[in-house]
């Protein structure tokens, strides 16, 4: 059985920067171990970075949320210090918004049994890529978003989105 974990987004700005919010540092020791399971049992993990450029204000996105955050090259943009030291030679995909095209590539053409998903922040990056490997995996894989290692700062939307995942069968566990 191949299992992927994907770490999405675990970076300082929402942590504790722009766009940061009270429990999202509390993620990192929960994250990390999942990574060294992962690892350990020789499974994949693959990261997301978040990835604006100086003109993030005239996205779409930027429109919606009109607050700078992620910026290439930037502290902001780099992976949580404990989480950036077991990249290792992990896969990292940077993504323009929300959900990853370069995810959903991978997924159609490597097969996993199950997919993993934690980091930041569950109602939106989370949500995104866990219909990402929904919709790109093979239609036996199991998709499981692992809710101690997963927030937001709007836990009344968390549950929400949680709800439509499980509509859409993907396991909240």
């Amino acid at each position: 059985m191949r299992k992927l974990l994907v770490v999405v987004d675990y970076q300082n700005d929402f942590i504790d920067g722009s766009l940061g919010f009270p429990g999202a540092e509390k993620l990192a020791g929960e994250i990390a171990q999942l990574i060294k399971v992962f690892k350990e049992e020789r499974e994949d993990v693959i990261f997301t970075l978040d990835t604006h450029e100086n003109n993030y204000v005239e996205t779409t996105e930027g429109h919606y949320l009109p607050v700078s955050h992620c910026k290439k090259g930037e502290k902001g943009w780099e992976l949580h210090p404990e989480i950036k030291k077991l990249v290792g030679d992990s896969l990292v995909f940077e993504k323009p918004t929300f959900g990853s095209a370069a995810l959903g590539q991978y997924l159609e053409k490597h097969h996993y049994d199950e997919i993993y998903l934690c980091g930041l922040v569950s109602d939106i990056c989370v949500f995104t890529n866990a219909i990402i490997a929904k919709t790109f995996s093979s239609p036996y894989a199991k998709i499981k978003v692992i809710r101690k290692a997963t927030s937001s700062f709007d836990l009344a939307m968390q549950e929400k989105s949680f709800d439509v995942l499980k509509h859409l069968h993907i396991e909240i566990i």
